[in-house]
């Protein structure tokens, strides 16, 4: 029955299309009271909605954007039912993709496409930007990026870097301290407008166990152990392929070795103040209580915490009319990549971003925008199905144009 009490969602789905009037219907009220408008019972929306929303948007339902969460689950859940579009590396990401990503972006010997000699890419560590400069009066592009690098003896230096363009690949609470930091940035209203963005926190533990524990799945999503705050841990051992040592006849016991569980927690404000201490301590018990026995046996011989506060962007009610295009309309050689970007491609999280980037790059070297891009695959038959239904229903009341026709948000508000 409580399942049930779920369908009418189906009309929401079907109404929001991930178009700009979609977005700006839904995106004003929150998942949460989408949900109770809708007669979502309360088990079924603290039992399986409210965890989706926790661990997809890293917020809870009642401070999500009904369209976030409408736009994030058709892709994640309802885009392709039969599969899972995660794919996990074997191994640690830093040396397995990144790295040698970064070695071939910095190398200078070989040639690019247009049979040129590359100059590489220089990639400064250690340096954060601090303000911009312009060389037009009214500030409509960014001529010079201000940075400061922190040198191996601890002390700090300051240096220019010429810009043609300018790429702000960062999250919204990101933007939203270089606006109020930069005067520069904070002359235009697009600019501005950043200053409302915000992210959410995110707690990242690692435990190195003594015993090596059989999870059921490498890849768990979780809830219920904090209120308002979304979980998820992964099997490293198995993530990252890890093979324990054995005999030279592949025989052996292996117990001795001990398993790699990752612990992440969203919205996590209220843990990061935690002692590293303590956190180690709930992170087991948190374990304990999900793996049981073999769990509870283990000991916990060392441990890795990150703190990430407002780290990842929130996806608040109202939120959408704040974020960033691919391009700035009153900085014309700023951009913007990343999943806080507007598009009309549909995809989520680490696709969108790429995604993005790659719109960002057409729109840089005066490509069309969508060079390049796979688009997202036909919705499936009965998904369709309902999408097109709802499509002729609001073209009939708007007497041949759907745009003018109420949305399930009208009726309900």
């Amino acid at each position: 029955i409580d399942r049930a009490t779920a369908l009418p969602l189906v009309l929401a789905f079907s109404d929001f299309d991930d178009s700009l009037e979609a977005w700006e219907k839904y995106d004003n009220i929150s998942f949460r009271d989408l949900c109770v408008k809708l007669g979502v019972s309360k088990k079924c929306y603290d039992e399986a909605f409210e965890p989706m929303i926790l661990t997809g948007l890293f917020a809870p339902g009642s401070e999500c954007s009904a369209a976030a969460a409408l736009g994030m689950a058709y892709f994640f859940v309802l885009k392709s039912q039969n599969s899972f579009d995660v794919r996990w590396c074997k191994g640690n990401i830093g040396d397995k993709i990144f790295q040698p990503w970064v070695d071939i972006m910095s190398s200078k010997n070989d040639l690019n496409d247009f049979e040129e000699p590359n100059n590489g890419v220089d990639f400064l560590t250690s340096t954060r930007v601090i303000g911009f400069e312009s060389s037009t009066k009214d500030c409509s592009s960014i001529s010079k990026v201000i940075c400061q690098s922190v040198g191996d003896a601890g002390g700090t230096k300051e240096n220019m870097i010429e810009a043609d363009k300018v790429v702000f690949a960062v999250g919204g609470n990101a933007l939203n301290a270089m606006v109020k930091f930069s005067p520069l940035l904070a002359k235009h209203a697009d600019f501005r407008r950043f200053a409302n963005l915000r992210g959410t926190g995110v707690l990242a533990t690692r435990l190195f166990l003594n015993k090596k524990i059989d999870t059921p799945y490498s890849a768990n999503a979780c809830w219920g152990f904090d209120k308002g705050v979304g979980m998820t841990f992964f099997d490293i051992t198995k993530l990252h392929g890890i093979i324990h040592d054995r005999d030279d006849d592949g025989t052996g016991n292996d117990e001795h070795v001990g398993s790699i569980i990752e612990v992440d927690y969203y919205h996590a404000a209220s843990l990061l103040v935690m002692s590293d201490g303590d956190l180690v301590k709930k992170v087991k018990k948190d374990l304990d209580t999900i793996l049981g026995k073999m769990c509870i046996q283990a000991e916990v011989i060392d441990a890795a915490i990150v703190r990430l506060p407002s780290a990842v962007n929130w996806y608040s009610p109202g939120s959408y009319a704040n974020m960033p295009d691919a391009q700035s309309q009153s900085i014309t050689n700023a951009y913007f990549v990343g999943d806080l970007v507007r598009t009309r491609h549909g995809s989520w999280s680490q696709e969108k971003a790429f995604v993005t980037g790659v719109e960002a790059a057409n729109l840089i070297v005066g490509n069309n925008k969508d060079e390049g891009i796979i688009p997202l695959s036909p919705d499936e038959t009965h998904v369709a199905a309902g999408r097109n239904a709802i499509k002729l229903s609001k073209t009939l009341l708007g007497f041949g144009d759907a745009s003018r026709a109420p949305s399930l948000v009208d009726f309900l508000w």
